[in-house]
C-alpha cells in the first residue's frame, strides 16, 4: 500500500510532468552550477569576476590583470532548509506549511535529475532532523516522508538548569545549523520559512550565502498582509499560544495592523539586503509550479 510520502511525490510528479518538464528542461543546470575543478583557460579580468581567480603569474609577465576559467562541474549538492516552526502551520489552502512540504519535495525532484544530491535540514525550537543529502528517487521519498512527519511537541516539564526554548522560531539557530550541516562543501541552499521569529538572523544567513548559493523561499499566507473583516473572533499565536478577541472590523485596529505589517516588511527587506540575498515571496493561495517556474528563471537571472 503506498506511503503517504509517495502518493504526494506521485502526485507532485504527474503536476510536474504536465506543467513544468518542457519549460525547466536544463534550467536547473544552467541556473545553478557545481563546483568548478578543472583549469580551461585564461582571460582578461573584468569588474564582476571574483578576485580568487586572477592568475597573478601570467597578471605580473603581461601587466594586465586575467583571470582563470574553469570547466564546472555539474554535480550538485543541494540542501532544502525547511521552518518547521508552530507559525508555519498558519494559514488556508492548507497553510504554509503544506506548501513548503510540496514546494521542497518538488526543488528535491527538479533539482536531483542528472545525479545531483539532495538533503534536508528540517528545523523546529522543539526539535530539529537532518537527512544527508543522497540521490536517487528514494531519496526524495525519505525528505517527503520526513516532511510529513506531525511536529515534535515540546516537553512540559522543565529540568533544573535547563534553557528555555524561545517562545519564537530561533531562525539565527536555524540557520547555524544550516551553516554547520553544510561546511565540507560548496553547496546550493534552499532556505524555507515565513521569518517569523526571533530577530538577529541576518548575520548567520550572509555567513551561509558567503560559501554557497542561497535561494529564500519566504511563504506567506494572504491574511498576514491584509487583515480580512471577519468580525470579532479569537486570535491565538501559533508560536506562543498566547490568545486574544480581535474586532477584524475596527478601521482604527485595521490601520494599526496595516501600518505593523509595512513597517515589518521594510524591516524584514532591510535584513534581507544585509545578508545579501532576496527573498522569493510565495502565498498559500498561489499557483505553486508557476512560482517554481518563476523561482527557477528569476534565480538565473539575478545569479551573479
Amino acid at each position: 500500500m503506498p506511503t503517504p510520502a509517495d502518493r504526494l511525490l506521485r502526485r507532485l510528479e504527474w503536476r510536474l510532468g504536465r506543467r513544468l518538464d518542457g519549460r525547466l528542461q536544463g534550467s536547473y543546470r544552467t541556473v545553478w552550477h557545481g563546483a568548478g575543478i578543472d583549469f580551461t583557460d585564461l582571460r582578461a579580468y573584468t569588474p564582476e569576476d571574483d578576485v580568487r581567480h586572477i592568475d597573478w603569474n601570467v597578471t605580473a609577465r603581461l601587466d594586465e590583470p586575467f583571470v582563470r576559467k574553469y570547466t564546472e562541474d555539474r554535480e550538485v549538492t543541494a540542501w532544502l532548509v525547511v521552518d518547521k516552526s508552530a507559525s508555519m502551520r498558519f494559514g488556508g489552502h492548507e497553510g504554509k506549511d503544506s506548501v513548503a512540504t510540496e514546494l521542497a519535495v518538488s526543488l528535491a525532484r527538479v533539482v536531483s535529475q542528472g545525479g545531483n544530491r539532495v538533503g534536508a535540514i528540517l528545523f523546529d525550537n522543539a526539535a530539529h532532523r537532518i537527512v544527508p543529502p543522497r540521490t536517487g528517487r528514494d531519496q526524495i521519498l525519505r525528505i517527503a516522508h520526513e516532511l510529513l512527519k506531525p511536529p515534535v511537541k515540546a516537553p512540559t516539564g522543565r529540568t533544573r538548569g535547563a534553557k528555555r526554548a524561545p517562545a519564537t522560531t530561533d531562525l539565527s539557530a536555524m540557520l547555524r545549523l544550516a551553516a554547520m550541516t553544510t561546511a565540507k562543501r560548496r553547496g546550493l541552499i534552499f532556505v524555507m520559512s515565513d521569518f517569523i521569529g526571533e530577530p538577529g538572523w541576518d548575520r548567520p544567513l550572509g555567513m551561509l550565502t558567503h560559501r554557497h548559493e542561497v535561494v529564500v523561499i519566504r511563504v506567506v499566507d494572504p491574511a498576514e498582509l491584509d487583515l480580512p473583516d471577519l468580525g470579532v473572533i479569537l486570535v491565538e499565536d501559533a508560536e506562543t499560544g498566547e490568545q486574544i478577541l480581535v474586532d477584524t472590523s475596527d478601521p482604527l485596529l485595521r490601520g494599526r495592523l496595516a501600518g505593523q505589517v509595512d513597517a515589518r516588511e521594510t524591516e524584514l527587506a532591510d535584513a534581507m539586503r544585509r545578508a545579501g540575498v532576496g527573498a522569493h515571496r510565495i502565498t498559500t493561495d498561489q499557483d505553486l509550479f508557476a512560482a517554481l517556474v518563476d523561482l527557477v528563471h528569476t534565480s538565473g537571472r539575478g545569479r551573479r
